[in-house]
């Protein structure tokens, strides 16, 4: 199958370049490397089945570069991921991911592309939600405007397949983490936890530790991706997590433990408006894709432990 990943060189996106490699895909990878890193793609680049077009969404000819490559699937995952920037700069934020992923719709529709595989937010969309774990159809409240542009996402992909035919799913991810997890991303903390355990810094946490999060290992979160990529699920959201509550203060320790570091963060004063509590309902994901997270906290945990060691030792 021939597809094109935005985002290709971002935590997630060179995740699933790998993936699709390995599942013997051809892959045409997008990033204007503004947040990207090359090296993420530096095993993909070595795959005759792997190109790169350095893009910007917002402002490269998207119309003529799908007309040549004519992928069967879109997976978009190129976005403004800074919760705290979209805030600040809310045009910014909307141009990105919005006025992209329009940008995007319209000229996979004109190229012919069977399926657009969108990025939406588990962790952002649902506002302060009632009901834990969180399902599909509670009423979306967001509360800032990256979670708004999320939303409006889906919102003009289905228009698009109601219009037009071209189809779409929704992937909402928890807070997502694993190797070469950017510390500024939405899970950043278990980046930031790891790299600062591993060297001997001082951590933080932000409130009593008692904030909760359904933290999510990358690989089951592009599993979910590709398991997207077929005709099940048009049109529908689907919520990617793990439908587990981890507290920030045991999060913490289970990090300490893996990097054989004390487990004597610092507390600091919690910060405004950060969510008490978050935690999605998977079932969604599981009766409609066949999706279930292969992977526990300790386990990936584990595994990221591991990469960031690596990390320090090169």
């Amino acid at each position: 199958m021939r597809t094109l990943v935005t985002g290709a060189a971002g935590f997630i996106g060179s995740t699933l370049v790998d993936r699709l490699l390995a599942d013997g895909h051809s892959v045409l990878g997008v990033d204007d490397l503004s947040s990207g890193r090359s090296e993420n793609i530096a095993t993909a680049e070595r795959s005759a089945q792997f190109e790169f077009a350095k893009a910007d969404i917002v402002s490269a000819d998207l119309t003529s570069l799908l007309a040549e490559t004519r992928p069967e699937v879109v997976f978009h995952l190129a976005a403004q991921i800074d919760v705290r920037k979209s805030v600040v700069d809310p045009q910014f934020d909307t141009t990105i991911n919005v006025v992209g992923t329009v940008r995007l719709a319209e000229a996979a529709r004109r190229a012919g592309v069977r399926k657009i595989v969108h990025t939406s937010s588990g962790g952002s969309i649902y506002g302060a939600p009632e009901a834990f774990p969180t399902p599909e159809d509670v009423p979306v409240d967001p509360a800032s405007p990256y979670a708004a542009g999320k939303v409006a996402g889906e919102v003009y992909l289905n228009m698009f397949r109601n219009l037009y035919g071209l189809e779409c799913s929704h992937i909402a991810p928890g807070n997502v983490y694993g190797p070469r997890q950017d510390p500024h991303g939405e899970a950043g903390v278990v980046a930031i936890f790891s790299r600062g355990l591993l060297a001997g810094r001082p951590t933080k946490i932000f409130g009593d530790g008692t904030d909760t999060r359904d933290y999510v290992f990358v690989d089951d979160v592009v599993d979910a991706f590709v398991k997207a990529a077929g005709t099940a699920g048009g049109g529908q959201r689907f919520n990617v997590g793990t439908g587990v509550e981890t507290p920030v203060r045991e999060l913490h320790s289970e990090i300490a433990k893996a990097a054989g570091a004390p487990d004597e963060p610092e507390f600091h004063p919690a910060r405004l408006g950060e969510l008490r509590r978050s935690c999605l309902d998977i079932s969604r994901a599981a009766s409609v894709l066949g999706w279930r997270p292969q992977f526990n906290i300790h386990a990936g945990v584990a595994r990221t432990v591991d990469y960031f060691r690596q990390e320090e030792r090169l």
